[in-house]
């Protein structure tokens, strides 16, 4: 159970919220591939801010660039772009679900092979990489870092095919989890997706130069346009030949994560041909249906649950207004040294707007709840800036399962839903009434009538414990070594 001392344990004010996950970008035959790299990471900062990476290819000589912090403090000078040469380039923004923030984890890794150079840079989790990485360690393999990514170098390595694309088919053949990679070699771009399609991946063209990248809004801020999506199982080989596509697995219905709708995308992103910002609205409005309140506003928790209380606002005719003010200057490494300073952790990042809040009725509207804590936080400051009465309402089903396929979410112990009824958790965060949506309503908010139990349209294994692929690592001597993996990542 989590105690309500752990509110005042938490450093951080995001500790409480869902870790993004990382973003990937590549670019085959611009002049300028290193520069459009960068801005394309740019637009995927959201997706993980604690490193950030570029390789490039010169037609002679790989060029690397990895570096810790955000890719505005990287490759902001024009000196390190210009050390980047060549027209291909692969980039990653990095949040550590695996592995330590080091520098020998930063993406994109890069190996000399039989037959040539070979980078890769990986969004999601490999669920038998430890596995994997234990037999190859056993064989005499020698690991440079604690990223599962390093797998997919020495199943490549080990290959005995005899050309490159067939090596590395028979590398991903061996790995589990959701995956999206990006790989280089000094002839190819390369992408693949996991067989579910848990992980995202578009192609897209600029003058000519094809994209693979982890979001349409890396297209848009480079002046590119959106092609396709990879489909759920495909590898595309991009080469001066064209651009190749290959199926090596079986077919199956995809099952994209449900979590890039709910939060990881970035609203002006299309995904499947829907607009992440529309299908945020509509689960307001959904959650608005099925949880109605009297109140005299909604207000968002910034900047995610934004479109889902205009959504909730709309549907409810309930006025929507801006109750709480977000920083966006605070660094997520901020040090609060005394437990006076760390009780106000929350308004580092968020602070109560007293002239929309004092004397009313408040619908507060977020997108999730993990830990709880800075719920409690947010639903406190609420009531010291005079909120009347404070209603809690959640766009997402209550989590009750922890990710293993990119999301670092905590243990299940430490999730509040899933040690506690819904009652419970309505006392932990202090609100009058707490509500989420269901999980047909979130489905009902995606465009379908329900959930099909028998196949699942989405990847939802948080809120139904319903998980999509195998978790080797998560038995046996595998979830020991990850033990020992995470207590070095610590």
């Amino acid at each position: 159970m989590i105690s309500q001392s752990e509110t005042d344990t938490a450093f951080d004010p995001d500790a409480d919220r869902l870790r993004e996950e990382c973003g990937v970008f590549g670019i085959y035959g611009h002049a300028d591939a290193a520069a459009l790299t960068a801005l394309g990471l740019h637009a995927l900062q959201h997706r993980g801010q604690e490193a950030a990476g570029i390789v490039s290819f010169d037609g002679k000589r790989f060029h690397s660039e990895r570096r810790l912090g955000l890719v505005g403090d990287a490759f902001s000078e024009a000196s390190v772009i210009d050390k980047l040469k060549g027209k291909q380039a692969i980039g990653h923004v990095r949040y550590s679900t695996t592995g330590e923030t080091i520098l020998r984890n930063v993406q994109p890794l890069f190996a000399e092979l039989h037959g040539g150079g070979f980078a890769v840079a990986h969004n999601g989790n490999l669920t038998n990489g430890l596995t994997l990485r234990r037999n190859l360690v056993r064989d005499g393999a020698i690991y440079q870092s604690t990223s599962d990514t390093e797998v997919l170098l020495h199943l490549v390595a080990r290959s005995r095919k005899q050309q490159f694309i067939d090596r590395f088919i028979e590398a991903i053949r061996q790995i589990e989890g959701a995956y999206a990679f990006v790989g280089m070699t000094n002839k190819k771009l390369i992408g693949a997706r996991d067989p579910l399609g848990i992980r995202p991946l578009v192609l897209g063209d600029l003058d000519g130069c094809p994209i693979l990248t982890s979001e349409t809004c890396a297209l848009d801020i480079i002046g590119a346009k959106f092609v396709r999506e990879i489909e759920n199982g495909e590898v595309v080989i991009i080469s001066e030949t064209g651009i190749e596509s290959h199926k090596p697995f079986p077919p199956v219905a995809e099952r994209p994560c449900i979590f890039e709708y709910i939060y990881f995308a970035r609203p002006d992103s299309i995904v499947k041909g829907r607009s992440i910002y529309e299908r945020r609205k509509a689960m307001g409005a959904v959650l608005a249906q099925e949880a109605p309140t009297e109140a005299d506003v909604v207000v968002p928790v910034p900047d995610s649950g934004v479109p889902a209380a205009l959504g909730y606002a709309q549907a409810s005719g309930i006025p929507f207004e801006l109750g709480i003010i977000r920083n966006h200057y605070v660094g997520r490494t901020f040090i609060e040294p005394t437990q006076k300073v760390r009780e106000l952790g929350v308004k580092l990042k968020h602070s109560a707007n007293r002239s929309v809040v004092e004397g009313k009725r408040i619908i507060l509207v977020d997108d999730s709840i993990v830990r709880g804590t800075t719920s409690f936080k947010i639903v406190k400051m609420m009531r010291e800036a005079g909120a009347k009465e404070v209603h809690f309402r959640i766009s997402s089903p209550p989590i009750t399962h922890p990710d293993y396929y990119g999301i670092d979410t905590p243990d299940r112990e430490k999730l509040l839903a899933a040690t506690h009824s819904l009652e419970e958790m309505r006392q932990f965060v202090g609100a009058d009434s707490l509500a989420f949506i269901s999980v047909d309503g979130l489905y009902r908010a995606m465009g379908h009538e329900r959930r099909d139990p028998a196949r699942p349209q989405f990847t939802d294994h948080c809120f139904t414990g319903d998980y999509p692929t195998s978790l080797t690592d998560m038995v046996g001597e595998s979830a020991k070594q990850r033990i020992s993996l995470l207590a070095e990542a610590g």
